[in-house]
């Protein structure tokens, strides 16, 4: 056996590949994971909303979920995977180390990258002072000061959603927001403050925000800043295989599009998690990973079942006969005129008693 080649290579080891890196050992199959080490969330302190695993660190999680796929005869690389192309029987994928690995089925769980502006000091709250999702972060800073980054049009709708946490939020329009009147008329509704102006700096005192700077000079205290990011999907190599990032109908960034089960427009070649869902959460990544795991599995099964039906019948199966005989005998069947296109007698009849 081919110690580079698998049923499924995997190039991302996220909740959504390591999840369905253990569907796929459990249905028996040779997977390969290959990670580059680094998970969007890396800067997070802990996990949320993922049942029986809330509050956990993320690199904890993926270390399990390596344990678990490991367990069922799965394996995982640490790599950066850089290029991909089809095979006559598969799909080979190219390593940063030029190690090669083939397998018969490729699933893309590479993730995305949250683009952030470039205002001194923001970076290096990222995920801890600075966040982005309420559902991910909103209890931790419950009831805190909070300040909403504008970056575009969706700043008013997360100054909104914040607002269910805490009474005290204010948006900063980062002469990136013009609220509409109905914005106006909701912010206003929602005792939401509104700060005109471009914020210089994200300010913090031995490495807690502080808050932050206008260019003009003012200072604002907040205990919490909220960001939207523009989010890229990390799409390189499915795009070397001929598909496209689509823009988000949301604005908030760029995705590859995938069928319910996480098949994409190229035969062979899935996509789950946030490679191809901008919004998912870890729980729905590793959820969707679980389901393109199943949809993979299905889809070798019926290969195989085809590669069985003709080795069994071989070259005189029903379907090749039936093609055989119409090509050669037409309207005739077994060497006899069915006499549809001869004159001949007609029917038969009877003699009498």
């Amino acid at each position: 056996m081919d110690p580079t080649r698998y049923d499924v290579v995997i190039v991302g080891g996220g909740a959504a590949g390591l999840s369905a890196a253990t569907t796929l050992g459990r249905a028996l199959r040779s997977v390969l994971v290959i990670d580059s080490g680094t998970p969007r969330n890396a800067p997070a302190a802990g996990v949320h909303g993922y049942l029986s695993r809330d509050g956990m660190n993320p690199r904890e999680l993926l270390s399990i979920g390596r344990s678990e796929v490991r367990s069922y005869g799965g394996t995982v690389i640490d790599g950066d995977a850089v290029s991909a192309r089809r095979t006559h029987d598969g799909f080979e994928v190219v390593l940063g180390d030029a190690r090669r690995f083939s397998g018969r089925r490729l699933l893309v769980t590479t993730g995305l990258t949250d683009g952030l502006p470039p205002i001194d000091g923001l970076r290096e709250q990222w995920g801890k002072g600075v966040v982005h999702c309420p559902y991910c972060h909103g209890w931790e800073i419950r009831g805190q000061r909070i300040g909403v980054l504008g970056t575009g049009p969706l700043s008013v709708h997360q100054a909104l959603l914040f607002r269910q946490w805490s009474q005290d939020v204010t948006l900063f329009l980062n002469d990136s927001v013009e609220p509409t009147d109905e914005e106006w008329d909701k912010l206003a509704a929602r005792s939401i403050t509104v700060v005109d102006g471009a914020v210089a700096s994200v300010d913090a005192v031995d490495g807690v925000l502080t808050g932050l700077t206008l260019r003009q000079g003012t200072s604002f205290d907040v205990e919490a800043l909220a960001v939207g990011t523009r989010m890229e999907a990390r799409s390189e190599l499915l795009e070397s295989l001929g598909l496209t990032s689509q823009v988000h109908p949301s604005g908030a960034g760029d995705f590859i599009e995938t069928d319910a089960m996480g098949a994409t427009a190229v035969p062979g070649v899935y996509a789950a998690g946030n490679v191809s869902n901008l919004m998912a959460q870890v729980i729905t990544a590793a959820a969707e990973g679980v389901m393109a795991g199943a949809r993979i599995n299905a889809d070798l099964i019926e290969e195989e079942t085809r590669w069985a039906v003709e080795g069994h019948f071989g070259p005189f199966s029903a379907t090749a006969e039936a093609a055989v005989s119409s090509t050669v005998l037409d309207h005739r069947r077994h060497g006899i005129d069915d006499g549809q296109n001869a004159a001949g007698p007609g029917p038969a009849t009877t003699a009498g008693r």
